[in-house]
């Protein structure tokens, strides 16, 4: 069913002629050790839709500020060795020439729920032999025969379904997933393995953390079976997927010095155990060695005593007392204890004084998130908006895309009077936020915030929720900062806050002293839309009617004349 293809009509990574049963050798496939493979994976049938500067190099120099990675010890540090067994391609891994090849499927190892094209291009034998495994659980991997593939064994897989609350269980099956392949390969006598992405869009896992779980899990494995493994291809079928692998490689199969020190810092703050799996502190069972002491010998008793004394002087003796330790019974800052303290913290936090609550505003303190911290709460939460339908949010146009202000920086646009409190779900407007924030954030931005007629809208739920001694809670703004991160923190340019009043002013300023004085420092105050376009050009802003109409009514068309149906600004002579 498959021939060999040629040398001469086979270009650089091993793409398959236009028949589509090709079989393409490792020789065609480029190695991640070659310097050339840095430069040559150019496709032809790139995704127009698809930008690489949404994937920031891992290996371009620090930002200022950032951290230098200087004296700290490369959790994968360069391994010539095992970074020849490392291949990436792009295309179907079951068109390679390889001992083994992996199927991503369901429990029941269906034909509608495996990789798509492999049983079509393997034959029917290969259904029949999946209706005798009597199926697969989560995690765990079966073999079967290869049939018309080019490969000897066909190794099938079933990844989990993901979901934010059960995060670290979805990781550690995953990487269950890509070892227990990796582990019938060596019983089955192989050496060689392709495999492609063990996750599917339809059980909601993320693409980029499935790539962090799927190669460290590899470079864990051929750490200490790597005189066992010659080969492990890493085929992906996307453009996004492939720009994923090209980032996240470096880190953990860097190739030369520059590489492992750049990943230090890129790398993210839990990179698993020696299998790769996720670390949980809480739930490790935490017992200490017994100390290295000179046992005394025991006492011996005096030749003089009467027989039935001697037990009396065992007794009294200190022979065991060598073994009770204070410092293993007791466990000093163990997980458990660490909980207990951060509990304690904050009962104290909400029981004693709050100024932001009694001004109105909320509870607006607590301590500031880790850097781990801020990277795994937002990984949760990007998830989460990725995986959910949001169009009913995006519909009340409170948040979208602008063009660029003057210096070239990308704009986001909030509309204040689009907030209604009544009528939003604040979880799933900020889930909104953060996905729409996400490619924006990854360089220097802007933000104009529209507060026209906004004080129409606000004000009487302020008063109801005042006289009803339920103030609106402004906390939800802290949490969303922390979600974003520091990176949103760094990145953000300025805030153009147009037509402000006193209550935003106050509010701004609690937002200042309570939660972060370097982001909303950044807030520059706008009292017509004149003066706004000195800093974003009118035609990189969509901005409603009313916007145009309460401009007309605070300012009395002072410095202005607009529009009203072409909403064009002229200035006044």
């Amino acid at each position: 069913m498959y021939q060999r293809v040629p040398t001469a009509v086979t270009t650089r990574g091993g793409s398959p002629t236009d028949n589509g049963y090709s079989v393409v050798t490792l020789d065609q496939v480029p190695r991640w050790s070659d310097a050339e493979s840095r430069s040559s994976f150019n496709y032809d049938n790139e995704d127009p839709s698809f930008t690489h500067s949404y994937f920031p190099d891992p290996l371009t120099a620090h930002p200022e500020g950032e951290s230098s990675s200087y004296g700290m010890v490369s959790r994968f540090p360069v391994d010539h060795e095992i970074n020849s067994k490392i291949y990436l391609w792009r295309g179907h891994p079951w068109n390679l020439e390889v001992d083994a090849v992996v199927n991503s499927t369901n429990e029941n190892l269906d034909e509608a729920h495996s990789s798509p094209g492999l049983h079509a291009a393997a034959g029917p034998g290969l259904a029949e032999e999946c209706m005798t495994l009597g199926g697969c659980r989560t995690g765990m991997a079966k073999v079967t025969n290869g049939y018309d593939l080019p490969v000897r064994r066909i190794i099938h897989t079933v990844g989990p379904k993901y979901a934010v609350k059960y995060h670290t269980a979805a990781e550690n099956a995953l990487s269950h997933c890509y070892r227990s392949c990796l582990e019938l390969l060596i019983e089955n006598g192989l050496q060689s393995i392709a495999m492609g992405c063990i996750y599917t869009e339809s059980k909601n896992y993320p693409r980029e953390p499935a790539a962090h779980v799927a190669i460290r899990t590899v470079r864990r494995f051929l750490e200490k079976q790597k005189d066992k493994i010659t080969a492990v291809v890493f085929c992906t079928t996307t453009s996004t997927d492939t720009e994923i692998y090209k980032r996240l490689l470096p880190l953990y199969f860097p190739r030369d010095k520059h590489e492992e020190e750049v990943a230090i810092s890129k790398l993210p703050a839990d990179v698993g155990d020696e299998n790769g799996e996720t670390i949980i502190d809480e739930r490790k069972i935490r017992i200490k060695p017994l100390p290295k002491k000179n046992i005394p010998r025991p006492l011996q008793p005096p030749a003089d005593l009467p027989v039935s004394d001697v037990g009396l002087v065992r007794r009294n003796s200190s022979y065991l007392d060598s073994y009770l330790d204070p410092a293993f019974m007791s466990l000093i800052k163990d997980p458990d204890q660490r909980r207990k303290e951060q509990w304690e913290k904050s009962a104290q936090a909400q029981s004693g004084w709050n100024c932001a609550k009694m001004l109105g505003f909320g509870d607006l303190g607590g301590p500031p998130l880790s850097a781990a911290e801020e990277y795994s709460l937002h990984s949760r939460y990007l998830a989460k908006a990725n995986s959910l339908n949001l169009s009913e949010i995006a519909e009340m146009k409170i948040v979208y895309r602008g063009g660029v202000d003057s210096e070239g920086h990308p704009v986001m646009v909030v509309v204040g009077a689009h907030f209604l409190l009544r009528c939003l779900d604040l979880e799933r407007f900020v889930l909104h936020v953060i996905k729409e924030f996400e490619p924006l954030i990854q360089k220097p931005y802007t933000i104009v915030y529209f507060h026209s007629a906004a004080s129409l809208q606000f004000f009487p739920h302020f008063i109801i929720a005042t006289l009803t001694n339920s103030q609106p809670d402004m906390g939800w703004m802290r949490r969303l900062q922390q979600i974003l991160g520091r990176k949103h923190q760094r990145n953000l340019h300025a805030i153009y806050v147009l037509h402000p009043n006193f209550h935003l002013k106050t509010t701004i300023f609690a937002l200042q002293v309570f939660v972060d004085n370097v982001t909303w420092k950044k807030v520059v105050y706008v009292d017509r839309l004149l003066q706004l376009f000195r800093y974003v050009p009118r035609e990189q802003l969509t901005i409603p009617d009313f916007v145009f109409q309460h401009d007309l009514e605070v300012n009395g068309g002072k410095g202005l004349i607009v529009d009203p149906r072409t909403k064009y600004v002229y200035h006044r002579p």
